[in-house]
């Protein structure tokens, strides 16, 4: 959001100049774990990013996930966080 045009003026003389800045790639600082539950109980996944609230998609297989009643899904500072709820067998 920094990028664009920056001016210097006197009055009587400007000076310009842009600035382009290249975004860094999100990484993961902290890997996903692997989980067991309990038939009916709930599990979380947590990975942490290099970057705050970046963009994060969850998916079981190559299915995308929602926030719906079963899958919660939070984005908080460099924190990315899934609850699977009522976990089922299908859900492993």
């Amino acid at each position: 959001e920094d990028t664009g045009e920056y001016s210097c003026d006197t009055g009587d003389q400007e000076t310009r100049a842009a600035l382009s800045v290249k975004a860094l790639p999100v990484l993961f600082q902290k890997q996903l774990k692997d989980e067991e539950a309990e038939e009916g109980s709930s599990v979380k996944f947590q990975c942490e990013l290099t970057k705050d609230n970046a963009a994060v998609e969850w998916r079981k297989g190559t299915m995308e996930l929602f926030p719906c009643a079963k899958y919660q899904i939070k984005l908080s500072g460099h924190t990315a966080e899934l609850v699977i709820h009522n976990v089922e067998p299908e859900d492993a």
